[in-house]
């Protein structure tokens, strides 16, 4: 069990995909009917590492992106997020990016996304033992890096050096099933990573998912937590949160906004919850800012862009009703 209060150095490895988003323009604009696009940063980890550096903290981004426009696009961004990108490495040949192209609506959103040949499943044993674990704060990474090999078993490889570093393994479930061979093959290996981590967080689908069964999902979560885990956030949508340490559970509501789409959410959650344990805050305050920051993004146009600083954060929580009962 490795100590969570290295998270107050503010120095994460996030681990797993960037890509390119493509947003339906204007907001409310369907695919089919769509004649311009806006471009933004994509891809659950790169948003998280987004999240996290909006938040005052640092991030590293380990993954491949494609040796080409579009690779080189993820590249740009993360230097303007001011992600450290010495661990993202240009795959050639045929490997290509994530793309999504995703519309802003609430109501039956639509989002495509093309994994072909993903760049960011040839990531390697050797990429991840380039890494200086001990430089770092915590581990952060998402279910899709599990996905294939040897992206699969570079990731296992990647926690292996950051147990042995001391370093805190944080999961986002994050479950795609587009990404898998099979689901049986996905909630193995979901499960054997959530046994691994300190940290857990994922919805009542992706817990059920894991536990083999939609109405096992809740304990499914609380025996991480006998197994070993230190803190599992199981989200339930609008129906807020249960979160499970070993000294107790709680539950914590939502906060009610005009939500312009669905996606964003989780990825925002994740990384200001994770900041505001870095900050030293007690873990429902975390949890009630990574669920605000969720908020705020769903009401916004993109993902990586939408995501609040620390200062706006402040504000909304300040201003914002909520959450709820």
């Amino acid at each position: 069990m490795a100590d969570l209060a290295r998270l107050q150095g503010r120095n994460f490895l996030v681990i797993g995909r960037a890509g390119m988003d493509l947003y339906a323009d204007p907001p409310g604009t369907r695919i089919e009917e769509a004649t311009r696009f806006t471009t933004t940063l994509g891809g659950s980890s790169a948003n998280i590492a987004v999240a996290l550096t909006r938040q005052g903290c640092r991030a590293a981004l380990l993954t491949c992106v494609s040796d080409d426009a579009v690779g080189r696009f993820c590249l740009n961004q993360l230097d303007a997020y001011g992600i450290n990108r010495t661990h993202v490495r240009a795959v050639a040949g045929e490997a290509r990016n994530s793309l999504a192209v995703v519309e802003t609506r609430l109501e039956n959103c639509q989002s495509v996304i093309y994994r072909n040949n993903a760049a960011d499943f040839a990531m390697t044993l050797a990429d991840v033992e380039a890494v200086d674990y001990p430089a770092f704060s915590a581990l952060i990474t998402t279910g899709t890096v599990l996905a294939a090999e040897p992206s699969r078993s570079a990731a296992f490889r990647a926690f292996h050096l950051a147990r042995a570093a001391g370093l805190p393994l944080i999961f986002d479930v994050d479950y795609r099933p587009y990404s898998w061979a099979s689901a049986a093959e996905a909630a193995e290996v979901y499960s054997r990573a959530a046994a691994l981590c300190d940290v857990i967080v994922g919805n009542d689908v992706e817990f059920g998912f894991m536990a083999g069964h939609p109405d096992l999902g809740l304990e499914k979560a609380r025996t991480l937590i006998a197994e070993g885990a230190q803190i599992v956030v199981y989200k339930m949508g609008e129906n807020g949160a249960v979160t499970i340490t070993p000294q107790g559970e709680f539950a914590t509501g939502i906060y009610p906004t005009q939500a312009l789409k669905p996606t964003g959410a989780g990825d925002s959650f994740l990384g200001s919850f994770i900041a505001a344990l870095a900050a030293g805050l007690p873990v429902r305050d975390a949890v009630l800012r990574g669920s605000a920051a969720a908020a705020m993004v769903v009401a916004r146009v993109g993902c990586a862009p939408a995501m609040p600083t620390g200062t706006e954060l402040d504000a909304f929580l300040a201003h914002h009703s909520g959450p709820t009962a």
